[in-house]
């Protein structure tokens, strides 16, 4: 049998168990199929208990839970919001939604993540210029911790409030702490690729109550207490369904070995791929944190091969196997053309030189065979 004609590897797709069918059939068995009951409020809780988080409003999307948590840190038109740009285009999105400007910044090369250097420099220019950021905005790429201890300090050093965007980081840790819990608001995506999936949805977390309250008086169309649909501030359909949240508490019975898995992954391309010169993994983890590796990444040495990911990532195609990009970096989007800018290099070079692998909790020791095997292939082509 040919490679290609094997079946597909997807590069995280989801992995459901029999335990979500429990929760979905007796919500369907008591009609509690809208945006509202038992499993959403179990689900709620769930998510709490997990992360230690006080509380938690489960959203339609992650997206969703951005635009409402930048909302509850005043953020409005006109303002500037600090933001990563070596992240996916949702994290950003909603400061658009909101009327207000990204500021981009630039990674460092360890985590990937915002560099705390370089988010001094923006802080101390923006100000400068009499633009005081309204809100930061941190994300766990690819589920691996930021330098949270460094970038927590700035930002309580200018009194900007934080926004943790961990919607890839649901079961990584930051010393022994969820990562989520960090900030003023945490934000968790539950897509369909995600380490934990609800299909589509999200959550906010916080331990603020009448932020709680409010994010779930703009979830459901900001409908004032009467007996008649009356509304005095911009709402929003945004509670996720009880439907999808009864996936969701299914899932979070298996959250853990999931967890397990992923690192586990990571550990086998870690060993297998070794022999590889041109090939090296990452992000690496930060002193004190514990990523829940939901992607394994690769870079491509430029002084070691003449391929580049895109070729790889074809190749790969040939053999039946998904693989995606790094993410291309915010700055370098049409959307953000004239969005500031701290830094880039660090960032351009990790979309230039990157490539994610095939991830997903379900893969078995002969998926992982094929993937190193094919990856072997090209490079071994390159030396001959």
């Amino acid at each position: 049998m040919r490679s290609q004609d094997h079946d597909r590897i997807y590069l995280s797709p989801p992995h459901l168990g029999r335990h979500e069918l429990n929760y979905l059939h007796k919500a369907i068995e008591d009609n509690w199929v809208a945006p509202a009951g038992p499993n959403l409020a179990g689900f709620e809780r769930d998510i709490c208990e997990f992360t230690g988080a006080e509380h938690c409003v489960a959203l339609t999307s992650g997206t969703a839970a951005i635009h409402l948590g930048l909302k509850l840190l005043g953020v409005g038109p006109g303002d500037e919001v600090l933001c990563p740009s070596f992240t996916f285009v949702a994290t950003a999105n909603p400061i658009l939604y909101l009327g207000a400007r990204p500021v981009f910044i630039d990674s460092e090369a360890e985590t990937w993540n915002l560099c705390p250097e370089r988010l001094r420099e923006a802080i101390e220019d923006r100000m400068r210029l009499g633009r005081r950021p309204k809100a930061l905005i941190i994300v766990h790429l690819y589920g691996m911790p930021c330098k949270l201890r460094e970038i927590l300090a700035v930002a309580a050093e200018f009194d900007i409030p934080v926004l943790e965007d961990a919607a890839e980081a649901l079961g990584s840790r930051y010393d022994g702490q969820p990562l989520g819990t960090f900030g003023a608001v945490g934000v968790f995506s539950f897509n369909g690729n995600k380490i934990l999936t609800t299909s589509a949805g999200g959550a906010l977390v916080t331990r603020n109550a009448a932020w709680d309250t409010k994010v779930r008086f703009w979830a459901t169309q900001s409908k004032d207490p009467a007996p008649y649909y009356q509304h005095s501030e911009i709402g929003y359909n945004y509670r996720l369904s009880n439907l999808l949240a009864g996936i969701g508490r299914g899932q979070m019975e298996l959250l853990e070995d999931r967890v397990k898995r992923r690192r586990e992954i990571y550990g086998w391309y870690q060993q297998h791929l070794a022999e590889i010169p041109a090939l090296s993994l990452g992000p690496t983890e930060p002193a004190g944190g514990r990523s829940n590796r939901w992607l394994t990444c690769v870079l491509l040495a430029p002084t070691q091969t003449i391929v580049a990911p895109e070729p790889l990532r074809l190749h790969l195609e040939t053999r039946n196997i998904e693989s995606r990009p790094l993410w291309k970096p915010l700055h370098l989007q049409p959307l953000f053309a004239d969005a500031p800018m701290y830094g880039g290099a660090v960032c351009t070079n990790l979309f230039d030189q990157g490539l994610c692998l095939p991830s997903g909790t379900a893969m078995t020791e002969s998926d992982l065979r094929r993937v190193a095997d094919a990856l072997k292939e090209i490079t071994s082509a390159e030396q001959t």
